[in-house]
């Protein structure tokens, strides 16, 4: 759960890229809206409570990867690096890596969210006073600037947790690991947190649980809408579906318009029919294989790989060749 991008092109400055993005998508057919636009504060909040849910493994079998093979992991990172998470959201696996990790340069959180970032970092410093921790407000889909103390690091390694590769429909995931190429330089190392195929039923239980709380965190992408768009989408007249698509290998999550209406959003107005939904997510699931064959299309070498013991979850390391 988290930033499905549309392409890498440069980010528009000064444009308003969160209504144009709504706009855009409420006026396509099928109806979406990126996903990335899930994490305001609230939404990072809600996404925190998911991955302590009874039926939400990923959060818990990658943290329990880490905490096996930390060690392990952690040679792939030479002394003296510096440490750059893409989509950082909580610390709390970055902090079991750096507490393996040799001395480092630098750690630079990266972040959408800049009120989470930026506590993250504070809450982290105090924990970790021997390394520099520098966080960066950015969209992960487009290219940043890191900071000088991470450019002037011997190697950059960067950290990509969360299984948040897989909201990325596959030709965007090809376009992130280049531009995360091209983010760390020469040289560097890309460890990627990766949910695997399983059953389906697995996969459903894990996006309509019980509480009810994957259903308010797709939702409140409509109360951001409101709030910030001067949207008047009315929540009870819209649910929260997810359900695992077998012939793409992905979860995909929706929003269904429980009946026939309008909703303006941004100054314009959109027709939605009883049933129709906007796509606000997809999520999908890889083999070690095949995203090591992805990795290789554009670059990057697989370095390793680490599995839970009911193989729901995997973490790979890939190094970065041709540059």
């Amino acid at each position: 759960m988290v930033a499905l991008a549309r392409n890498l092109s440069p980010q528009p400055q000064g444009a308003d890229t969160f209504a144009a993005d709504v706009v855009a998508g409420l006026s396509a057919m099928p109806k979406h809206v990126p996903a990335k636009y899930f994490y305001d504060g609230a939404g990072s909040q809600l996404f925190e409570r998911i991955t302590d849910l009874p039926e939400y493994y990923p959060t818990r079998s990658e943290m329990r990867i880490l905490r096996d093979e930390g060690a392990e992991i952690a040679k792939l990172i030479s002394p003296g690096a510096a440490l750059v998470e893409f989509g950082s959201g909580s610390s709390k696996k970055a902090r079991i890596l750096l507490r393996a990790a040799p001395p480092l340069a630098a750690y630079v959180p990266v972040d959408i969210c800049g009120q989470m970032v930026e506590q993250e970092a504070a809450e982290l410093r105090p924990d970790f006073p021997q390394v520099k921790v520098l966080p960066v407000i950015a969209d992960i889909c487009f290219p940043f600037e890191l900071p000088a103390e991470a450019k002037a690091a011997s190697v950059r390694v960067g950290f990509f947790p969360g299984s948040t590769i897989g909201n990325f429909e596959p030709h965007e995931a090809a376009a992130f690991l280049r531009n995360a190429a091209r983010i760390l330089g020469a040289g560097s190392t890309l460890i990627i947190g990766v949910d695997l195929i399983k059953p389906a039923e697995i996969l459903n239980a894990a996006y309509n649980d019980k509480d009810g709380v994957t259903a308010r965190f797709n939702l409140n992408l409509l109360v951001r809408i409101n709030r910030e768009l001067r949207g008047n989408f009315k929540l009870d007249t819209f649910e929260h579906h997810a359900f695992f698509n077998r012939e793409r290998n992905r979860i995909e999550m929706h929003l269904a318009s429980l009946k026939r209406q309008r909703v303006k959003v941004a100054g314009e107005c959109f027709e939605f029919r009883a049933g129709e939904t906007i796509h606000t997510e997809n999520s999908y699931k890889y083999s070690v294989e095949s995203l090591g064959a992805l990795a290789r299309g554009v670059d990057w070498v697989p370095a390793g790989a680490w599995t839970d013991k009911r193989k729901y979850f995997s973490i790979q390391a890939f190094k970065l060749v041709g540059e």
